[in-house]
């Protein structure tokens, strides 16, 4: 299989940084796929650190062009309309990657595409920042990659990583994806949200013994969840994590403290949300994730005012 085709849904910080390397690898056969309002910005390009980055559009109405592979950095809860502004693009080869936070989109686009390759992904790394100005960004990170089980990789997993290797995004194909992006979501459940609520940045996980106990103690609900489902994450993948920890910018902000400040929805129903709603199928208590999704929810009804 080869994929000649490149579409991106999700014109965001961190979809600027791919769009910019596939550009140039790939010239008019990569296109972003927007519509309305949306379709207009996304013409006159963004900033990405004081570079103008201006794709093809592609709107939503269009039928004359397929796409090989769709690649979704959309925020989880624009992930359905993204599912109906493909739909004109997508024919039966097509495979579809998402690199979306959390659990869920896999199989919410799977449920839509039930015929097409759906693959796991997610974006490690990259610390890309919207501003007034653009987009600033330091770290092109790794996108992780692949079907659930990459014991024996399959061609669209080799095709994809073909595009990735020319254009030169940083890649790897996991063995174990379900672990994977379980163990970046165990990630994101913690500290983004104790971040949202806190204000806190990196450093202060590190400085904080408060925090930092917090910040474990959410990762252990996580853990207990991925036992129950048979996915091989442990407490040992938390303390792997701390290791890491500082080696960020102490300064550097989650994405979630930054829709927070910049007073935006943000995705405590991907985070908190599933997971008192595994909890629950589970019979596993989730008291952490329990208030820190009405904490989180309360912020954002105190600045939707």
């Amino acid at each position: 299989m080869k994929i000649k085709r490149v579409a991106l849904v999700g014109f965001g910080a961190i979809g600027v940084v791919y769009a910019r390397k596939l550009i140039k690898s790939l010239g008019d056969d990569f296109a972003v796929i927007a519509g309305g309002n949306r379709a207009e910005k996304v013409r006159k390009g963004i900033n990405l650190n004081g570079e103008l980055v201006k794709p093809r559009v592609i709107e939503p109405e269009e039928d004359n062009w397929k796409a090989d592979l769709v690649i979704f950095t959309v925020k989880n809860y624009h992930l359905q309309q993204a599912l109906k502004d493909v739909a004109n693009i997508v024919y039966d080869k097509t495979v579809m990657l998402t690199v979306l936070n959390g659990v869920t989109a896999h199989d919410e686009i799977k449920a839509v595409y039930k015929d097409n390759t759906v693959l796991y992904g997610i974006a490690l790394g990259i610390d890309a920042v919207r501003d007034d100005n653009g987009i600033k960004n330091r770290n092109d990170g790794v996108i992780q990659f692949g079907n659930a089980d990459n014991t024996v990789i399959s061609d669209e997993v080799k095709a994809v990583k073909d595009i990735f290797d020319n254009a030169g995004i940083g890649n790897e194909v996991c063995q174990d994806m379900l672990r994977t992006i379980w163990n970046k979501w165990m990630i994101n459940v913690s500290t983004n949200q104790i971040s949202a609520i806190t204000g806190c940045t990196y450093g202060a996980f590190i400085s904080v013994p408060e925090l930092n106990k917090a910040m474990r103690e959410v990762m252990t609900e996580v853990i207990t969840l991925a036992e129950k489902k048979g996915i091989n994450l442990t407490e040992d993948d938390a303390a792997a994590y701390e290791k890491i920890l500082p080696t960020f910018d102490p300064k550097g902000k989650t994405s979630m403290l930054q829709d927070v400040e910049a007073k935006r929805q943000t995705e405590v129903d991907y985070f908190a949300g599933t997971v008192i709603k595994f909890g629950k199928e589970a019979g596993v208590p989730t008291p952490w994730n329990d208030r820190m999704y009405l904490l989180i929810k309360g912020i954002e009804k105190i600045y939707e005012k």
